[in-house]
């Protein structure tokens, strides 16, 4: 197994075309490969960043049929690295909605694993934002760890970052990086995004790799940006600040066994009896 990876993470402002967003994340794929990057991971609906499902369903492919992933799959054979592409909205055949679906492509440009969202973005924020992922996305059912020349590679997407019990999954599962590609939104990120992202990677004794998207996109949503590079002790390696561009970092995989031997947290979980439930606004009396 190999001890050291040099990751790249792209950050970047999807737009409403899938030719225009493949021409961006593959010039900065290349920008990437070109600095010495192994693996290079995309953000959240790298593909297509569109709020209007009707105009989704017009452009939107089934994965044996999306450009954006043969592109993806070439462009890792070509410059012989692996890619994440983060997630990308695939067309299904069996549902009117649509997968938010990660994929992990080797050198060879064979897929060597793929995860969908599970936990959905449905929420009402103070500012009036509101979001209803599960009306347009078919929430994924199953956790996907990944297997790498550097080991366990757990997969995830934006909003699952807010569940930890996927993340302890994954860790206790073999994973010694925990990739959180991502869209954001700008409220929500300056609020919680560099804490849950630290807190992960030190609750789990992994590193985190979160490429996001940032920037004022064209069906009006606003993402908050900062790419991060995290070791497994919380420290974070690179920021991608908010403009679109590239970091990157070299991760040596041995801090993984020396933060877990320091503390050992992933190997004293107990099992414990639930609590008894408690309404919201239950007082006692």
């Amino acid at each position: 197994m190999r001890e050291t990876l040099t990751v790249g993470l792209v950050q970047m402002t999807s737009t409403t075309s899938i030719d225009q967003n493949i021409k961006i994340s593959s010039d900065l794929i290349r920008q990437a490969a070109a600095q010495g990057s192994e693996l290079v991971a995309l953000p959240e609906v790298v593909n297509l960043m569109q709020r209007d499902r009707s105009q989704s369903s017009k452009i939107a492919a089934l994965d044996s049929e999306d450009a954006s992933l043969a592109a993806y799959k070439a462009l890792a054979q070509e410059l012989g690295i692996w890619i994440h592409a983060g997630s990308l909205v695939i067309r299904l055949a069996d549902d009117d909605r649509f997968a938010n679906r990660g994929f992990l492509i080797d050198p060879t440009g064979q897929i060597q694993a793929q995860y969908d969202k599970i936990h959905m973005f449905d929420v009402d924020l103070a500012n009036g934002e509101s979001y209803r992922e599960s009306s347009g996305f078919r929430p994924g059912t199953h956790a996907t760890l990944a297997q790498t020349p550097w080991g366990g590679y757990g997969m995830a997407v934006c909003y699952d970052l807010r569940f930890p019990h996927l993340f302890r999954d994954l860790a206790k599962a073999g994973a010694r990086i925990l990739a959180v590609p991502a869209a954001f939104t700008r409220t929500t990120g300056q609020a919680h995004w560099h804490t849950l992202l630290r807190a992960r990677a030190i609750e789990n004794g992994c590193f985190v790799v979160a490429p996001a998207q940032c920037g004022d996109h064209e069906d009006g949503r606003k993402t908050y940006g900062h790419a991060l590079i995290i070791d497994p002790w919380g420290e974070v390696l690179a920021d991608g600040g908010d403009a679109p561009g590239i970091i990157t970092a070299t991760l040596n995989l041995n801090r993984v066994s020396e933060v877990r031997g320091m503390v050992p947290s992933i190997n004293n979980d107990l099992p414990y009896d639930q609590p008894q439930k408690i309404a919201l606004n239950a007082a006692a009396e």
